[in-house]
């Protein structure tokens, strides 16, 4: 099992003190937490794709290459490249110089994005987001696997020839499709025989099963090996504690945040309160031992073997703690089980 930290780098002010970071303590906050996930012994780091506020990650090649500057070994995610919006070339470019700058160490988390506001930025017509995510990635697949590239499509200009240069670090970078709603994500893992990231955070775990579930059918489908297929899911929250009376007092303010912002709402999750949502839902909020079961609960029905965590939301103070936490007092059970 790995384990995988990530940050949209929302930057919302903190649901305890009230105090909001200025745009650069936030993102020097995440560079730092980055830094300490590698000297604890986690797999990777993940910075997700936002365009508008409260989200200060509009780009995260510049935010993961300072990120690079400052590890060595840590695994550098994006948690999601809104691959819908954007031009296969600049993104092939920008993250193949990640590659070669990070020494080997990118995977991409590809999707069409959760946020509909980028949409209207970006002049993509809403109806056309899956059609556009699948016309970009198999270019991106091209030009990461093939030199001299011709190619015409709907979504940018024709291509003639075309290298992209400098030619990526690792043969190729490996990519995983971020897969939230849709059985038009789940498919399109499974006919490229490419991993899937579920991200398992607003719902109950039934829900998320189904497109997981979706994926390995659809990957016997298009003829690949079953014992090839696999799953990371991210988890809706972290708050571990010794007794699960205060982890469950701690996390309450964060998920009253979460499950009232925006991105709470336009996600529609039907947890009615906090309980509900950790009886159904896959935050890890409780003692050690509970978190522990409830990761092997989600293991048993996806078979995933990454475990994504996010400390993000919580004040600095409980970010280095929970993350301590967790590599302490989880992590290794979950890896002595099931390694």
């Amino acid at each position: 099992m790995r384990f995988t930290v990530s940050s949209l780098v929302a930057n919302a002010p903190d649901p305890v003190t009230g105090v909001r970071r200025t745009p650069q303590q936030k993102l020097r906050n995440v560079i730092d937490q980055a830094v300490l996930a590698e000297q604890l012994g986690y797999d990777g780091y993940g910075v997700g794709e936002r365009h508008g506020e409260p989200f200060l990650s509009p780009a995260p090649p510049l935010l993961l290459s300072a990120i690079a500057a400052r590890t060595s070994t840590i695994r550098l995610f994006t948690a999601v490249t809104v691959l819908s919006v954007l031009d296969p070339v600049r993104v092939a470019e920008d993250y193949a110089m990640l590659d070669q700058l990070s020494g080997g160490r990118v995977e991409l988390i590809v999707g069409k994005g959760n946020d509909p506001r980028h949409f209207g930025l970006f002049g993509l017509p809403e109806e056309r987001q899956w059609e556009a995510l699948a016309e970009n990635y198999g270019l991106l697949r091209r030009l990461w696997r093939e030199e001299s590239v011709t190619w015409e499509g709907s979504t940018r200009p024709p291509l003639t020839d075309a290298t992209v240069w400098p030619r990526p670090l690792q043969d190729p970078i490996p990519v995983w499709h971020g897969s939230a709603t849709s059985t038009r994500s789940t498919d399109l893992a499974a006919r490229h025989g490419d991993p899937l990231f579920s991200a398992n955070s607003f719902h109950p775990l039934e829900k998320y099963r189904a497109l997981v579930e979706h994926y390995r059918e659809r990957w016997e489908h298009y003829g690949h090996d079953p014992a090839r297929a696999r799953v990371g899911a991210g988890f809706g929250g972290l708050y571990v504690a010794k007794r699960s009376q205060d982890a469950v007092e701690g996390f309450r303010p964060y998920w009253n945040a979460l499950f009232d912002s925006a991105a709470g709402r336009h996600n529609n999750s039907p947890f009615t309160s906090l309980e509900d949502a950790l009886e159904r839902g896959s935050a890890l909020v409780g003692s050690p031992q509970q978190v522990i079961e409830k990761i092997h609960r989600y293991h048993e029905a996806f078979g995933n073997e990454v475990v994504g965590i996010g400390v993000d939301a919580l004040t600095e103070e409980a970010q280095r703690e929970q993350l301590e936490l967790f590599a302490s007092e989880v992590a290794p059970e979950v890896r002595r089980a099931l390694s």
